[in-house]
């Protein structure tokens, strides 16, 4: 008993809180009963309603639009025509036979009469306010020479601007099995169509006087739209606020058929075009006499369900911060905030949850892999913001930076050092210059070596001559009894000091005397001549070995004096 109460309670509890719980707000559809409509923006081509818009229909008078639109391209474009004129609006065009192919006797006409001269300009009038269907032929065999060649630039036509439902058979729109489109692709027609000045002032216009002709007296022409024009033809007001076109269109095929235009200010202007396909018309009060068009009054009820359910709203403002981005270098500041440069503006739906759509910035340092330095003016375009919902890019703006960073001036020092030493040149450079320095010290080295062991000999053999020369002055001093002849002089050093013997007293080293008997060392052999006496027991010093010659001397000397340039002492 216990659990069947304790699950009535929680089934109780779960249907609670699912009436409590919040649930997203859909948009109710618009209140129309034609077969087939498209309702889009024409600022963003945004669609925002559509009813069987791929499906395929007679388009019934809408197909004057293509016909008023081909005149007018060929008149922006100063186009020859096949009887030599040049295409303007005031050019005067004559009725020739064959201007009523395809027509029938209870069409929309504005009278014309074969052989009828008129302007091209009061033509476009009587097919865009009249609906006249003989005013087609007469503008195509102009345009293009003969009706059939101009039916044939319209199906270009409608290809170049992207149709892929659409068939046209003739220029005005009279029942044909291959005479058929979509509401899809009448409306990027429709969309071409307003985009020229002149056609948004042919079927903005609510009455036109035609001149006389030298067939016809002046005549006055009435817009057939309702939702711009109040007149006796549609019983009821249907008169739009904004409205601005653009034809109407009626066979009973076809059904009731309008395109139309609409604008309201708001935070941008909005425009909304509409295409209104098989709309019925209702005899209301049962006398034989229509009451209500349904083409009108869908137009105006799409117009309304587009208006006062969607709106330009800014997904994101110039005033939001971002994100901050470091940067280097900087003095007192290493990082800077970043936001828009612009709002960015959608039409959405009134009830859209805005924090759906994804913010996506994107540095344009940090994606080329760099990173942002110093100095940084505010407003300098940093990077980019995409707004993305469902994977879909729904708007962008450039990311600025919104305060100054000034540049540290020791901080850029080091920068533009460790740049320059990682450079490729100047490494290079540095072991070359290392590889040289290396090279000079090796020479240097080797020079300092070589010199040391020359100079050394050098010493060596400096001695010995200067021990030879002594040798030879204490002969001199000494007779053949070995006593001396003359007085003794020391020999003065280089220094200007008498030289010192090995006891430390100075005077010149006397030669060691001959014991008796024998005779001094370097005495001269027996036979030659024999100085009287005793000679002194000193014998000529030989030259060192290992002392270089004088010209090896000189010649080694030479080779170091020509690589320092300095001379030996």
């Amino acid at each position: 008993m216990k659990k069947i109460r304790f699950l009535s309670t929680f089934l109780l509890l779960a249907l609670l809180f699912g009436v409590l719980a919040p649930t997203g707000y859909a948009l109710d559809e618009p209140k129309v009963e034609c077969g087939y409509c498209i309702l889009l923006e024409t600022n963003t081509d945004t669609v925002l309603y559509s009813r069987g818009a791929d499906s395929r229909a007679y388009p019934a008078s809408l197909t004057k639009m293509m016909t008023v639109l081909l005149a007018i391209e060929a008149v922006e474009e100063q186009r020859t025509l096949p009887n030599g004129d040049t295409a303007a609006l005031s050019n005067m065009v004559t009725a020739q036979p064959g201007f009523d192919f395809d027509m029938i006797a209870s069409g929309s006409t504005a009278d014309i009469l074969q052989g009828e001269t008129m302007t091209l300009e009061d033509l476009l009038y009587c097919a865009m306010l009249s609906s006249a269907n003989e005013a087609c032929n007469v503008i195509a065999m102009y345009i293009s020479g003969t009706v059939d060649n101009f039916v044939a630039l319209m199906n270009q036509r409608a290809a170049e601007l992207g149709c892929t439902g659409t068939h046209f058979a003739n220029t005005h729109g009279l029942p044909n099995e291959n005479h058929y489109t979509t509401a899809w692709d009448l409306s990027l027609i429709a969309r071409e169509c307003v985009d020229h000045s002149v056609f948004r002032e042919l079927c903005s216009t609510r009455a036109h006087t035609l001149n006389p002709t030298n067939l016809s007296a002046e005549r006055q022409l009435y817009n057939t739209n309702a939702l711009i024009n109040a007149n006796d033809h549609y019983p009821g007001n249907y008169l739009y606020e904004g409205a601005a076109g653009i034809k109407t269109g009626f066979t009973s095929a076809a059904g009731y058929c309008l395109a139309a235009l609409a604008t309201r200010e708001g935070v941008a202007n909005e425009q909304l075009l509409s295409i209104v396909l098989l709309a019925p018309a209702y005899d209301d009060n049962g006398d034989g006499i229509i009451d209500r068009y349904c083409n009108f009054s869908d137009s105006a009820a799409l117009f309304d369900w587009g208006f006062d359910n969607w709106s330009y709203r800014e997904v994101i403002k110039s005033t939001d911060i971002i994100t901050e981005v470091p940067v280097a270098m900087g003095d007192g500041a290493d990082r800077v905030s970043v936001r828009p440069s612009s709002s960015i503006v959608r039409l959405l739906p009134n009830d859209e949850d805005l924090s759906l759509y994804q913010k996506v910035p994107t540095i344009t340092a940090a994606a080329n892999g760099k990173e942002l330095e110093a100095p940084i003016s505010a407003g300098q375009v940093l990077g980019e913001i995409s707004i993305v919902k469902d994977g879909v890019t729904v708007g962008t703006s450039a990311l600025v930076a919104s305060s100054d960073v000034a540049l540290s001036r020791v901080q850029y020092m080091r920068s533009q050092v460790s740049d320059t030493l990682h450079k490729p040149v100047v490494q290079w450079a540095f072991w070359i210059l290392m590889l040289l320095i290396f090279l000079y010290a090796f020479v240097v080295v080797r020079y300092r070596n070589r010199r040391g062991a020359y100079l050394k000999r050098v010493s060596n053999a400096r001695i010995a001559r200067e021990i030879a020369a002594a040798d030879e002055d204490v002969r001199a001093w000494y007779g053949e009894d070995g006593e001396a002849t003359r007085p003794v002089k020391p020999k003065v050093s280089s220094a200007g000091e008498p030289r010192r013997s090995a006891d430390g007293r100075s005077g010149v080293r006397k030669p060691a005397r001959s014991t008796a008997g024998k005779k001094p060392a370097g005495a001269p052999k027996s036979g030659s001549a024999k100085p009287k006496g005793k000679s002194p027991a000193v014998s000529v010093a030989k030259s060192d070995p290992s002392s270089p010659s004088a010209s090896e001397d000189d010649s080694f000397r030479d080779c170091f004096e020509e690589f320092f340039g300095k001379k030996e002492e």
